[in-house]
C-alpha cells in the first residue's frame, strides 16, 4: 500500500485534471446562460421611446368615406384587425375582433346579425354587447373620428368596456 500512495504524491498538482476541466466547462456554460437570461430580461423591459414613435404614427387606420358604409351594417377592416359597425342611427363604432372570453377571433354572421365566437359560442350584437355567455363583457372598442367625411380609427389602445353606452358611438 505504500507504493500506491507514493505514486499519487509523485503526480504534479499543477497538471489539469479531467474534473477541473469539466468544472471550467460547466462554469463557462453557466455564465453564458446567465448572460443570455440577463439579456432577455433587459430586452423584455426595454421601453425605448424610438420604438413607440413609429407605432403611434401607424396607429390611425383610414377606413374610408362615410358614404361607403350603409347604416345597420358591419364591415371588416383587415389592416386594423377590427370591425367597423355603422349602427341603425348612422353612428360608427369600431370593435375588436377578439372575444372577451378567451381571445378567439370573432366572425360577423350577416344572416343572424351578430358576432359569433367559434370557440365557446359567445355572441355579440352589432354594438358589441354580449348576447350569449360565456363572454364576461362587451367587445373592446377603438376611438373613431370623422375628418372631412373620412372615417378614421385609432388602433393604438383598445378601450375595455364594461357595458355599451351611447357616448361610445361616433356620430356624423
Amino acid at each position: 500500500m505504500m507504493e500506491n500512495s507514493s505514486t499519487e504524491a509523485a503526480t504534479p498538482t499543477s497538471a489539469p485534471t479531467r474534473r477541473r476541466f469539466l468544472n471550467w466547462v460547466w462554469a463557462f456554460f453557466g455564465l453564458a446562460a446567465m448572460a443570455e437570461f440577463g439579456w432577455l430580461g433587459v430586452s423584455f423591459l426595454n421601453f425605448r421611446k424610438d420604438r413607440s414613435a413609429p407605432a403611434r404614427a401607424e396607429s390611425i387606420i383610414t377606413a374610408g368615406p362615410v358614404e361607403m358604409f350603409e347604416p345597420a351594417t358591419v364591415t371588416a377592416i383587415p389592416q386594423g384587425q377590427l370591425y367597423l359597425a355603422r349602427l341603425e342611427d348612422g353612428g360608427f363604432l369600431a370593435l375588436s375582433r377578439t372575444c372577451t372570453h378567451l381571445g378567439c377571433s370573432l366572425r360577423w354572421d350577416v344572416e343572424q346579425g351578430k358576432f359569433i365566437c367559434p370557440c365557446h359560442g359567445s355572441s355579440y350584437n352589432a354594438a358589441g354587447e354580449v348576447l350569449t355567455a360565456p363572454a364576461p363583457r362587451p367587445l373592446d372598442s377603438y376611438p373613431v373620428r370623422i375628418e372631412n367625411g373620412i372615417v378614421k380609427v385609432d388602433i393604438a389602445t383598445p378601450q375595455k368596456r364594461q357595458r355599451f353606452e351611447p357616448g361610445q358611438v361616433t356620430r356624423v
